[in-house]
């Protein structure tokens, strides 16, 4: 790598940042986005939830501890960018085998290191999330300006979910509870808290349908975390309403919003969203503080919950914004957070012992049903 080659991360509000380039030479525009977590930064770029999205981390030194094998939330990463302030380009670790500026070329992401991520953070904490590009290369001032140009007339992504999910349906055996996995953009973690249950899980696409799920005779149904806005996603709405009440329900992430518009309720983007490895949330029926992983954009609006039939059961402690919901009149709940991603704390991995209570109580129910029906038959 030149490390004296330059690259400028260009925002659409004008803002231009020079920095240098590491990772690949491509161009990438996205949604600058910040994660402040200290580490974990390659479970960041493999969460497929990154889909479309120019990643700043607000700890300064990245890599440190390279990557490995054995970190990965998919199998190829899906964010578009990287912007950091320092990358260590000799990581050291015994479980290293490579530098994130040779990860990032294999996957063809462009990063942009030296710049000044506190001023970027800031930015974004006081105008909200922004479009950005990074390109490497020295440019002229009319060459950044034609740039800026043709940043502004990109439009937004609205298929994310569908660049990510699986195209094809696929089987992991277990001994147990059988689950159909619904993938939106599903964390390698969420699929691992299943396996360890013994779960025996059916991985679909998002596009699945609730005919074609019933079909399956899950125990139980989990929705995924994904990318984007949920109402890009209209067909999941459909499909969870034609399982609601039927199948126990799991929401995690954007499981968690499509979940609640499904049920008539409605989600806001937010200012600059919640990405990181320390946020408390608050279990209000067990009057319970715990530290969770999160990374999203949307929100579900508590307001538009007057009328249906869910019930709060988790708020952010630093914004009070909805974390948890569950039906009051079928087996069905959701979080906003990530209960797989053990950001030191295993706080709120109960929440799959949970799921599993959830199903077999579901069983119980449907079995004294049958014999109430055949004792009076």
């Amino acid at each position: 790598m030149n490390k004296a080659e330059k690259a400028y991360l260009i925002l659409d509000d004008g803002t231009i940042f020079q920095g240098k380039s590491f990772g690949s030479d491509q161009t990438a525009i996205g949604e600058v986005v910040f994660n402040t977590g200290m580490t974990g930064y390659q479970e960041v770029l493999t969460d497929p939830s990154y889909c479309g999205q120019l990643i700043t981390m607000t700890y300064p030194l990245i890599g440190n501890y390279g990557v490995n094998m054995d970190d990965y939330e998919a199998i190829i990463p899906h964010a578009f960018g990287f912007i950091v302030r320092e990358h260590s380009d000799y990581p050291s670790n015994w479980r290293s085998e490579g530098s994130i500026d040779q990860w990032l070329k294999g996957h063809g992401i462009p990063g942009i290191s030296n710049i000044d991520t506190r001023m970027l953070t800031k930015k974004i904490r006081e105008q909200g999330t922004m479009k950005g590009m990074i390109v490497s290369g020295q440019k002229s001032d009319v060459e950044l300006l034609e740039l800026l140009e043709e940043l502004k007339v990109t439009k937004d992504l609205k298929d994310q979910v569908s660049r990510v999910s699986t195209k094809n349906a696929f089987h992991c055996p277990g001994q147990k509870h059988r689950v159909v996995l619904v993938d939106y953009g599903c964390k390698a973690g969420i699929l691992r808290e299943l396996t360890n249950r013994h779960c025996d899980v059916r991985v679909v696409p998002y596009d699945t349908t609730a005919e074609e799920i019933i079909k399956l005779n899950p125990d139980g149904i989990l929705l995924s975390n994904g990318p984007g806005d949920p109402k890009d996603v209209p067909e999941a709405l459909a499909m969870i309403n034609g399982v609601l009440g039927k199948i126990p329900l799991f929401g995690i992430c954007l499981g968690h919003q499509l979940f609640a518009l499904a049920c008539g309720g409605d989600t806001v983007k937010m200012k600059f969203g919640h990405r990181g490895a320390n946020h408390p949330v608050l279990d209000i029926e067990a009057d319970l503080t715990m530290m969770t992983s999160q990374n999203h954009g949307y929100a579900v609006n508590e307001q538009a919950l007057s009328g249906t039939r869910l019930k709060v059961t988790h708020t952010a402690v630093n914004d009070k914004t909805v974390e948890g919901l569950k039906h009051l009149d079928h087996p069905a709940f959701s979080v906003q957070f990530h209960p797989e991603a053990t950001p030191g704390p295993y706080d709120s991995n109960e929440l799959f012992d949970r799921f599993i209570n959830l199903m077999d109580q579901h069983k119980l129910h449907i079995t004294e049903q049958k014999k109430g029906a055949n004792q009076y038959a």
